[in-house]
C-alpha cells in the first residue's frame, strides 16, 4: 500500500528552495549507480576482457592505446546508447502511465513504438537514409501515431480504458504496415531491418544515439522540473488540478509530445525495445512506495534495466549473442502477464 510521501526541503544561499522525497532520491541514486556499475562490467566483457579498475582508468584517459580503442571507440558507444535508450523509455513510460492513469499505458502497448518503427522502416527501406533521416522518420512516425490514437479515442479519453484499447488496435495495424514495408526491401535491407525490429544494440555508435542524447538533454529537464509538479496534480483529476491553477491541456500536450519524441528517438537508436517503458515505472513506484509519476526513479530504473538486459543478452549463450529486445520481451512479457492477473483481481479490467 502506498504511503503519503515525505518531503525534505533544501534552501540555497540565494533564497531558492527545493523539495524532494528522500526515499525516491535514494532509489534514483541506487538505480543510477547500478546502471553505471553494470555499464562498466559490460564494457569490460567480451573477447578482450578487462577488469572494472582497468575500464575506469581507461575512461579517465589513463589506459593504453589498445585499451582506449576497445573501450572508447567500440564498447562505450554501445553502453552509452543502452543507458540513453533505457532512460528515455523509463521516463516516457512514467509519463504515459501517469497521464493515462493506468499501469498498462506504456508506449509499446499504445502503439507509439510501432509508429516510430514504421517511420524508421519507411526511411531505411524505401530511401536508405542515414542517422539524421532515421531519427526524423522515427519522430514523424511516433507523432503521427500519437495524433491518430488521440483523434480516434477522442479528446475526453486522454486517460482511461478507451485510449488503451485504441492504442492496441493501432499497434496491430502498424505491425501489419511494418510487415508490408519489409516485403518491399531487398534481402540485405530486410535482414538488417528484422534484427532492428527485434531491438538490438549491435554495432551502435554515437551517431545512432546523438539525436536521443540531445532530446534527453532538452526534454529531460522540461519533464522532470518544468512539468513534474503539474503532472502530479493531474493525477488527482482534472477538476482538482484546474482548481490548483494547472493549465491542464497545455501541460498534457507538452508531456505527450515529449514522451512520444523520447519513445520515437529511442526506437531510432536501438529499435522498438519492448516492455522497458512498461516495467521501469512500476518497479520504481514499488521501490519508492509512493504515489505519483516517480519520474526520476523511473528514468534511472529504465537505464539500469536495459543495461542489465544487454549484459544477459551477451552472456546467456556463450556461443552467440541475443538481441537485447529478445531478453526484454521474455522478461517483460512475464511481467505483463502478472500485471494483467493483478489488475483483474483488483477489478480494474
Amino acid at each position: 500500500m502506498s504511503r503519503a510521501p515525505r518531503f525534505a526541503t533544501v534552501r540555497t544561499p540565494g533564497g531558492m528552495s527545493f523539495r524532494f522525497r528522500p526515499r525516491a532520491f535514494a532509489v534514483s541514486g541506487a538505480c543510477l549507480l547500478a546502471a553505471l556499475g553494470l555499464g562498466v562490467l559490460l564494457i569490460g566483457s567480451g573477447d578482450f576482457p578487462m577488469g572494472p579498475a582497468d575500464v575506469v582508468a581507461t575512461l579517465a584517459g589513463r589506459g593504453s592505446p589498445a585499451d582506449s580503442l576497445i573501450v572508447n571507440e567500440i564498447r562505450l558507444p554501445r553502453v552509452g546508447t543502452a543507458l540513453a535508450v533505457g532512460a528515455a523509455l523509463g521516463l516516457s513510460g512514467a509519463v504515459f502511465q501517469s497521464l493515462v492513469r493506468n499501469p498498462l499505458g506504456s508506449p509499446d502497448i499504445l502503439g507509439f513504438s510501432q509508429g516510430a518503427a514504421s517511420g524508421v522502416l519507411a526511411v531505411v527501406v524505401l530511401t536508405g537514409g542515414g542517422s539524421v533521416a532515421v531519427a526524423s522518420g522515427a519522430a514523424a512516425g511516433g507523432l503521427a501515431t500519437g495524433l491518430l490514437v488521440y483523434a480516434v479515442a477522442g479528446r475526453g479519453a486522454a486517460h482511461g480504458q478507451r485510449l488503451i484499447l485504441v492504442g492496441i488496435g493501432v499497434a496491430a495495424i502498424l505491425t501489419g504496415v511494418n510487415g508490408y514495408l519489409l516485403t518491399q526491401a531487398n534481402i540485405t535491407d530486410a535482414a538488417r531491418a528484422v534484427l532492428w525490429l527485434t531491438g538490438s544494440l549491435d554495432g551502435r555508435d554515437w551517431s545512432d544515439s546523438a539525436p536521443l542524447l540531445i532530446a534527453l538533454a532538452v526534454l529531460g529537464p522540461l519533464v522532470l522540473a518544468g512539468c513534474g509538479r503539474a503532472l502530479r496534480m493531474l493525477e488527482m483529476g482534472d477538476d482538482a488540478a484546474h482548481s490548483l491553477g494547472v493549465p491542464i491541456e497545455r501541460v498534457r500536450t507538452i508531456m505527450l509530445v515529449a514522451a512520444v519524441l523520447l519513445t520515437s528517438l529511442a526506437a531510432a537508436a536501438a529499435g522498438p525495445v519492448s516492455f522497458v517503458a512498461l516495467t521501469a515505472p512500476q518497479l520504481a513506484r514499488r521501490l519508492t512506495r509512493t504515489t505519483g509519476p516517480n519520474l526520476l526513479p523511473a528514468l534511472c530504473m529504465g537505464a539500469a534495466l536495459l543495461v542489465a538486459a544487454d549484459w544477459i543478452a551477451q552472456h546467456a549463450f556463450p556461443e552467440r549473442q541475443l538481441p537485447v529486445g529478445v531478453v526484454t520481451g521474455l522478461l517483460g512479457g512475464g511481467y505483463l502477464v502478472w500485471l494483467l492477473v493483478t489488475e483483474r483481481k483488483t477489478g480494474r479490467i
